[in-house]
């Protein structure tokens, strides 16, 4: 049974474990976590691929061995920055709320993960399936210290997936793929009072800029997400005031919808940067690919009902953003996320957790692991 004192404590100590990306490192939360693990006798082990990037690892073996179900919330938060109204490392609670960084993105969803293995181990319940536990860092990062080379060298092979990283008991089936991009542009270097003897790379790269945010890309509409967008991220150029811009170059952060092709869309961007110049570069920086998986499959089916079971709304829902479940589409492993955050807080200055989302998380949660079926 899920224990409310003892999942509000847990989570408060996760907190109260710096583990900024950047800023800190992941190793002193997976020892921490190893050593609870342990307490309930459940084996885990440490994994890293960089010094102090701690990943844990912990196998719980049930009745069936042929199939395995892998739960993987992940470790790191964003920096804490400045301005905040509660300490960000002290958890402390406020009208029923955890406040800290990483309350919700997402030490709350480790937490219910642990506590309902912890309540599983008390109450000796046995699984129909094999369990892996995954605690990753280097998420907010790109996951290249985590999640990635443990699906990649096998260390980690489910047959689905249940990423903990989602709010409000959303049940996310879908979520666009995103372009992060480079575009140096070259102009010519002349006098600062005689602009016309050069060309502003500045200049240019404004109009492309605009050009770009205006293009209405082809797709087709998903119930679930919102269109395809363009953010200009960063954006530097120059050397002096009085010098004509030889060189500009700014980063865009495209996300794009399922159906849609990469290629298209880096071929419509060449094109538009074209009608301007054609000294140019593009860098690709990161490529994921959208996801997308069937509404009834049985990973949307269990949660659903784990949470009607307690009377507890949960939706199958989109992600505008990016989370890990497209990792696993490269190993045909079938993934959905879930979570409880509370809503709007994840990344932000007072970032918290509802004692409410954290409690009946855990019970729907150990609901699912009881009731799944592959």
């Amino acid at each position: 049974m899920i224990n409310k004192k003892r999942l509000i404590k847990l989570t408060q100590n996760l907190i109260r474990i710096n583990s900024e990306n950047p800023g800190s490192d992941e190793h002193e939360i997976a020892r921490f976590i190893k050593q609870y693990l342990n307490r309930i006798g459940v084996v885990a082990k440490i994994y890293e691929f960089k010094q102090r990037r701690s990943n844990i690892v912990a196998l719980l073996k049930n009745k069936d061995s042929r199939h395995c179900l892998l739960l993987t919330p992940h470790l790191d938060t964003v920096p804490a920055g400045g301005n905040w109204r509660f300490p960000p490392f002290a958890a402390i609670i406020n009208h029923q709320r955890i406040y800290g960084r990483g309350a919700s993105d997402c030490k709350g969803n480790l937490a219910i993960a642990l506590e309902a293995i912890n309540s599983l181990v008390e109450d000796k319940k046995i699984l129909n399936y094999n369990l892996i536990f995954a605690a990753t860092a280097d998420e907010e990062a790109g996951s290249s210290l985590g999640l990635l080379p443990l699906i990649n060298k096998k260390i980690i092979d489910p047959d689905s997936a249940l990423i903990l990283d989602a709010h409000e008991f959303n049940i996310v089936v879908t979520q666009k793929g995103l372009i992060h991009l480079k575009v140096k542009v070259q102009g010519k270097k002349a006098h600062g009072a005689y602009p016309w003897q050069g060309e502003n790379a500045i200049d240019l790269s404004i109009d492309i800029i605009k050009e770009i945010e205006r293009h209405r890309f082809n797709y087709q509409r998903n119930s679930l997400l919102r269109g395809p967008t363009v953010n200009v991220g960063t954006i530097h150029g120059g050397d002096r005031v009085n010098v004509v811009s030889d060189w500009c170059e700014f980063e865009l952060d495209i996300r794009f919808l399922p159906g849609m092709s990469c290629a298209a869309i880096l071929k419509t961007v060449k094109n538009i940067i074209r009608r301007y110049t054609h000294r140019f570069k593009i860098e690709i920086e990161g490529i994921q690919k959208p996801y997308e998986i069937d509404k009834r499959h049985a990973l949307v089916r269990y949660l659903l009902k784990a949470a009607k079971n307690f009377k507890i709304k949960a939706k199958v829902a989109g992600s505008d953003g990016a989370t890990t479940i497209t990792f696993f589409q490269r190993r045909h492993i079938p993934a959905v996320a879930f979570g409880i955050a509370s809503c709007g807080c994840a990344h932000i200055t007072d970032e918290y957790l509802s004692i409410s989302n954290l409690y009946n998380g855990a019970k729907v949660l150990e609901e699912f692991l009881k009731i799944y079926q592959f």
